[in-house]
């Protein structure tokens, strides 16, 4: 990302964005469109639900955690009638509740159905192959968005074999970048729909976008620094492998949890189907707050932990294993809360270091 900057509008630039655009549809597992914006993971969303809905539409959405929240109130802000599945920040996406409120839209008014794959916040990862059968199940039209914001490169994901119409992503997970960069993964079923809906958009409208791709430019400014780290960050994906990626994702985060038990702490997930590869969150115990051990962590060893969101404020800490991420770094982290716990005078069992030492080193 060091590189000179480049100009925007030359032949250079128009030959890395062709190559990223198709190394993105790789990494989502598509044969549609890839669309880059120069924003969050926020913007995403937005840009995601203003081209295919119109002030009023329904959109069903599901309570998982904060991120799934905060998707839900931008819905609500931008004019859409959000039908709430409340959760319990416990459980990932129970497929049978989508199909009732499905079932029950017998004049089919609802647009679209809104699902977070990983949430952050609780460290839990629902099955959105589930959710699309039970759409199937139904033959409901609703289009299927998902976040995959932090399962994008970390977790398995399919987007046209799992039958999703719009993948939304960001750049600063499993991508390893900086934040900045915000995608939309759409089908071609999205794509037709949103052109039937003549957004006043303008500066998310997919189909000046994808025009303007097919040269490789943008119809805006794009953030051509972070396409350098981008490129990269593929680049290391492919040379590791998706799979062994994936793998190595799933090891890291089976380590953390033995950890975890060893210590005594609570999962703030509780279905061990749903557990996530890319975070753990973890409850300390009563009487004691998670910001103050986060703390001490970082003030005595320098190391950064993930706070508790929304209602899990103080409650929770959270263990990030994703991205560039290996046995060695999770060592350090696992050690660091150790020494934080015992710091701080928080009971728990120890060993959970050796626990996951051991499972990691197990086979090898």
């Amino acid at each position: 990302m060091g590189k000179p900057t480049l100009d925007h509008r030359g032949p250079a630039f128009g030959e890395l964005v062709i190559r990223l655009l198709n190394d993105l549809k790789k990494i989502f597992q598509t044969e549609g469109h890839v669309i880059i914006y120069p924003s969050s993971g926020t913007g995403a969303w937005e840009a995601a639900l203003t081209n295919l809905f119109k002030p009023g539409d329904k959109v069903l959405a599901y309570e998982t955690g904060h991120f799934a929240l905060l998707w839900k109130t931008l819905a609500e802000k931008i004019g859409l009638d959000v039908i709430w599945i409340q959760g319990d920040w416990r459980h990932g996406v129970r497929a049978a509740e989508i199909e009732e409120k499905l079932n029950a839209d017998h004049q089919r008014q609802i647009k679209g159905v809104m699902i977070v794959h990983n949430e952050t916040s609780s460290g839990i990862t629902s099955d959105v192959q589930a959710v699309r059968k039970a759409l199937d199940k139904v033959g409901h039209e609703a289009l299927l968005l998902v976040d995959v914001v932090s399962s994008l490169g970390t977790t398995p994901f399919y987007q046209d074999a799992w039958g999703i119409d719009v993948a939304i992503c960001a750049s600063q997970k499993g991508l390893m970048m900086p934040p900045g960069l915000g995608f939309n993964s759409i089908n071609e079923k999205a794509r037709e729909y949103a052109k039937k809906i003549n957004s006043q958009q303008s500066y998310w409208n997919w189909e000046k976008i994808i025009a303007m791709n097919e040269t490789g430019y943008f119809p805006y400014t794009p953030a051509s620094g972070l396409f350098f780290g981008l490129e990269e960050s593929l680049k290391m994906i492919f040379e590791e492998g998706l799979e062994i990626l994936i793998t190595r994702h799933q090891r890291l985060a089976a380590a953390c949890r033995v950890a975890a038990s060893t210590w005594g702490l609570e999962n703030q997930c509780l279905d061990s189907k749903a557990y996530s590869d890319s975070t753990t969150a973890l409850i300390v115990p009563a009487g004691h707050n998670a910001d103050e051990l986060r703390s001490t962590i970082l003030n005595q060893f320098n190391m950064s932990l993930g706070s508790g969101l929304g209602k899990l404020k103080s409650k929770v800490f959270r263990i990030g294993h994703l991205g560039d991420f290996n046995e060695l770094m999770l060592m350090a982290t696992l050690s660091g809360v150790e020494m934080g716990m015992s710091l701080k005078k928080i009971s728990f069992q120890k060993g959970g270091v050796q626990a996951a030492m051991e499972f990691i080193t197990k086979g090898r």
